[in-house]
């Protein structure tokens, strides 16, 4: 396919029902899919790994900056109440980094306090020029977590030596999926350049309606490859909320069952095909709720997600 015919089967497939990348999570499930006190969850969307056919809940849950609250007891809770609020609402990816202070050790403590081990979709990455496996080493320990089922090598950092670590892990069984991560549109012909060469199973990168680069090469390249893509700083890191803070929502995210920017914002995300799961961070168990109930109900259209990405650019 080239590169024109691809962009524009991408912009005519944002409607996405009709391939069959998202499919809606009912019934019993797996463990996963219960709440802590054992009943169903709410129906949420799910959409493919392509490496395996693997289904995840279309959003997840990220850990910079919220989740780094050292020992303060009090804000330990709060984070395993954010976490609560998001299994509870149908969640299942949470990802960090060693980079984020203390946030793996606090995601391990809700981990233990919930008992949700059996729930987390355990995303995390490698940061070192060194050891890898003795950073890999700590991290485990931090979360509690012999085997995880994503690592990516962050931003690049050691590439050469970091990635077939990951690849030799997951020849090994000791892990499930390996990617890569870049943030704030950096090195992004470099991220690609390893999308081609390599087998990934994942790639991270920024994605909202105003930061929308990857739209014209990057998303095209992982949906042809088949390589999953995890969104961060959908919100650009509060920034872009704080933005649309007291602005009207437009009349049209009525049709989609959209109650705030922020569910506005991540349907807008998932409706891309190429896209798996966004992962916003909040300090608030209601807006990890909030969040996940933008997996349900309708999706953008191209047209839609063309109106909603101008909406923002004026209002902010």
């Amino acid at each position: 396919m080239s590169d024109i015919d691809r962009r524009t089967f991408l912009k005519s497939a944002c409607a996405f029902s009709a391939l069959g990348a998202v499919t809606m999570l009912g019934g019993a499930g797996p463990l996963w899919a219960q709440t802590l006190a054992g009943q169903k969850q709410p129906d949420v969307m799910r959409k493919v790994i392509p490496s395996t056919g693997e289904e995840i809940p279309a959003i997840g849950l990220g850990s910079w900056i919220t989740f780094n609250v050292g020992n303060d007891p009090d804000l330990r809770d709060q984070c395993a109440d954010v976490m609560s609020a998001f299994f509870a609402a149908g969640g299942r990816m949470i990802d960090s980094s060693p980079m984020y202070g203390s946030s793996q050790e606090v995601i391990g403590y809700g981990l233990d306090k919930l008992g949700a081990r059996d729930k987390v979709f355990s995303t995390d990455k490698i940061w070192t020029s060194g050891d890898g496996m003795e950073q890999l080493a700590e991290t485990e320990e931090r979360w509690h977590v012999k085997k995880f089922d994503l690592l990516q090598v962050h931003n690049l950092v050691g590439i050469n030596e970091n990635l077939p670590l990951l690849f030799k892990l997951k020849d090994e069984g000791l892990l499930r999926y390996v990617g890569i991560t870049t943030s704030h549109g950096r090195r992004t012909e470099d991220v690609m350049a390893v999308m081609e060469n390599e087998r990934l199973d994942f790639v991270q990168v920024t994605y909202n309606p105003i930061d929308r680069d990857v739209e014209e090469y990057l998303l095209p390249l992982a949906y042809d490859r088949g390589i999953a893509v995890i969104v961060n700083r959908p919100f650009q890191g509060g920034s872009l909320l704080q933005k649309l803070e007291g602005e009207a929502l437009p009349e049209f995210a009525a049709e989609l069952k959209a109650e705030s920017w922020a569910q506005l914002i991540l349907k807008y995300l998932i409706a891309h095909p190429a896209v798996t799961c966004p992962i916003p961070a909040t300090t608030k168990p209601a807006h990890a709720a909030e969040n996940m109930r933008a997996a349900s109900g309708p999706l953008p259209d191209d047209k839609m997600r063309e109106q909603i990405a101008a909406v923002i650019g004026v209002l902010i």
